[in-house]
C-alpha cells in the first residue's frame, strides 16, 4: 500500500496549487503529480459533496492507473436554505466565472441582515488506489459572508467569507499561511494527511 506518489484530480488550478501546499506541509516526502491534460473529465453527478469527490478519486485512479487525490467543496449559506450547495463552483451558471459566482450571491443576499448571512465551507478530500482503497476526511469552517467583497488574496469566494474563528477578514484578505489555519480546505487535508501517514506506516 505504501507509495510516496499521488495525481491530483482537479483541473482548478488555483485549487491545484493550495492542495499542493498543504500536501507539501503535511506529506513533505510525498510525489504529487498534476491531473494529466488527456485525463477524461468526470461528470459531478453527485448528490454530495462525498459522492462528487469519490467519483473524481476514482475517475483519476483509473484513468493513471496511480494513486489519486480529489476533492468537493461547497458554500451552504443559512439564508439561502443552505445554496449553493454542490452546485458552489456554478452557482451562476456552467461557465461562471469567480466573479459571477460572487456577483450572483451577493445578489441573492441583497437586504439580508448581518447577522442572518450565517454560512459554512465544507470539504471532502478523498484517496484512492486502483486496487479500490479510499481514505476520506471532511473540513468545515463557519462564518458569514461579506456584504461587499474585500482582498484580492484566494480564489472562489475567498473576498466574501469571513470566518469565525478568525479577526474579521475574509479569506481574501489573510494570507496563504492564515487562510490554511483557518479553512475548510486546510482542515480537510491535514486529516486526510493524517490518514495516509497510517498507511505508509502499516
Amino acid at each position: 500500500m505504501k507509495t510516496p506518489r499521488f495525481v491530483l484530480a482537479t483541473a482548478n488550478p488555483d485549487k491545484a496549487r493550495e492542495i499542493e501546499a498543504l500536501l507539501r506541509d503535511e506529506l513533505g516526502g510525498t510525489e504529487l503529480i498534476g491531473r494529466p491534460a488527456e485525463a477524461p473529465d468526470v461528470e459531478e453527478s453527485g448528490a454530495t459533496l462525498d459522492d462528487n469527490a469519490r467519483l473524481k478519486a476514482a475517475a483519476l485512479s483509473a484513468a493513471t492507473h496511480l494513486p489519486a487525490i480529489a476533492d468537493d467543496t461547497g458554500l451552504e449559506v443559512d439564508a439561502l436554505g443552505g445554496a449553493p450547495g454542490v452546485r458552489t463552483a456554478r452557482y451562476a451558471g456552467p461557465e461562471a466565472t469567480y466573479a459571477d459566482n460572487v456577483a450572483r450571491l451577493l445578489a441573492d443576499l441583497e437586504g439580508v441582515e448581518p447577522d442572518r448571512r450565517t454560512a459554512r465551507f465544507s470539504t471532502v478530500a478523498v484517496a484512492h488506489w486502483p486496487d479500490g482503497l479510499e481514505v476520506a476526511a471532511i473540513g468545515t469552517a463557519d462564518g458569514v459572508i461579506a456584504e461587499a467583497p474585500r482582498g484580492s488574496q484566494g480564489f472562489g469566494y475567498d473576498p466574501v467569507f469571513v470566518p469565525l474563528e478568525g479577526d474579521g477578514r475574509t479569506f481574501g484578505e489573510m494570507s496563504e499561511e492564515e487562510k490554511h489555519a483557518h479553512s475548510h480546505r486546510g482542515r480537510a487535508f491535514r486529516t486526510l494527511a493524517q490518514g495516509l501517514r497510517m498507511i505508509e506506516d502499516s
